[in-house]
């Protein structure tokens, strides 16, 4: 499900933004994982607290479910071996790789990637986009802002330009 928007029709996910009810809006988050520039990892709770609490904020309960999907995401980007860190102990890739753990916790349809190389070095910039195209092509669907072209280039995808309020296609699309 690719967001549709018009001027009178904004759908996501099958949920019309238009028209949601706050009592939905729980249910569309769960459906969508955000991926921050600037991290915003809690900084009084290790990895796993972190983790442990957008899980129990969207309804988990079971602390062994819980602990089994933390450590199936942080494997998936390469942290495993994290979890007892906190965020200041971390470098600015490995705090992204968290923020892309957390976006997957609650296996999302949709990812947000909102400038996700924004604050890191060139190489794990690369890194990272890797993963999220990795991502894409496990069936995600993944819409990453970004001013870098040359990522585009590397990474082959639908890409759109926003110029002047409007969306427009790019003819690089594979």
């Amino acid at each position: 499900d690719v967001p549709i928007l018009s001027g009178d029709k904004a759908e996501v996910l099958d949920f019309d933004l238009l028209k949601i009810k706050k009592r939905q809006v729980p249910y569309l988050r769960r459906k969508i994982g955000i991926v921050f520039q600037d991290f915003q990892l809690l900084q009084d709770r290790s990895v796993s607290g972190n983790l442990r609490f957008v899980l129990r904020a969207t309804g988990w309960s079971n602390r062994a479910d819980i602990d089994t999907r933390i450590e199936e995401v942080l494997a998936e980007v390469g942290m495993a071996n994290k979890s007892y860190k906190m965020p200041h102990e971390l470098s600015g890739g490995e705090q992204q790789r968290i923020v892309i753990a957390r976006a997957l916790l609650n296996s999302p349809d949709l990812i947000l990637a909102d400038e996700p190389t924004g604050n890191l070095d060139p190489e794990t910039g690369y890194q990272i986009v890797a993963l999220l195209h990795s991502l894409a092509h496990e069936g995600h669907t993944v819409l990453m802002a970004t001013h870098n072209l040359q990522l585009t280039e590397d990474f082959p995808a639908r890409v759109m330009r926003c110029s002047e309020k409007r969306l427009i296609a790019v003819e690089n699309e594979v």
